[in-house]
């Protein structure tokens, strides 16, 4: 069972972005007082997948994460904090100018698990809007999205299709067998 993350802790988390590319372009921020004793829960030292979202003036600006529980969450958010801002191909690098106007989130993942279906149709009945990330695979094609896109994407028929186009597949590519569908659940914090 994994730990459940506290709303301070996860605000915690997304001050320890904003820090960790404020000291990177050189800007560096006072530590929020809280912060660092946050820092400390046991629950943000375990294993787990996480994401770091950028936005700026409501558009995305960068998303980087681990799908996978590879790092430690303390650790994962500083390493995806600067790959969001500074790795991400879709985006130039994170400038100091843009630092200020930048909105946080971070994303701490449940573990990923295969979703059984039948067809298409079975597919589409077990997906749940809002709760569910999705991650694709087929081959070397893989590709995620998290629970939180389905605000801009709710139709699944939809939701699925642009998640194998952003894989690299074909659009209608989750309708054929060969897809691996996998889900997981996040917990999600903002800075504000």
């Amino acid at each position: 069972m994994e730990r459940k993350i506290g709303e301070e802790q996860g605000r915690a988390l997304a001050r320890l972005v904003r820090k960790t590319l404020a000291d990177h372009l050189g800007t560096p921020l006072a530590e929020h007082e809280d912060t660092a004793e946050l820092l400390k829960d046991d629950a943000l030292n375990m294993k787990r997948g996480v994401f770091v979202t950028l936005h700026k003036h409501g558009q995305l600006r960068g998303c980087i994460g681990f799908l996978d529980a590879r790092e430690p969450v303390v650790e994962a958010v500083r390493l995806n904090a600067l790959n969001a801002a500074f790795h991400d191909p879709r985006f130039s690098p994170l400038k100091p100018s843009e630092l200020g106007e930048i909105d946080i989130e971070v994303s701490v993942l449940t573990e990923p698990e295969v979703l059984e279906y039948a067809n298409a149709q079975d597919l589409l009945k077990k997906l749940r809007p809002g709760i569910d990330g999705v991650i694709i695979r087929q081959g070397f094609a893989s590709a995620t999205f998290l629970p939180q896109v389905w605000d801009q994407l709710p139709d699944k028929d939809e939701f699925l299709c642009q998640l194998c186009l952003k894989a690299g597949l074909p659009a209608h590519a989750w309708r054929n067998a060969g897809i691996e569908v996998l889900t997981y659940q996040v917990q999600y914090f903002e800075e504000k």
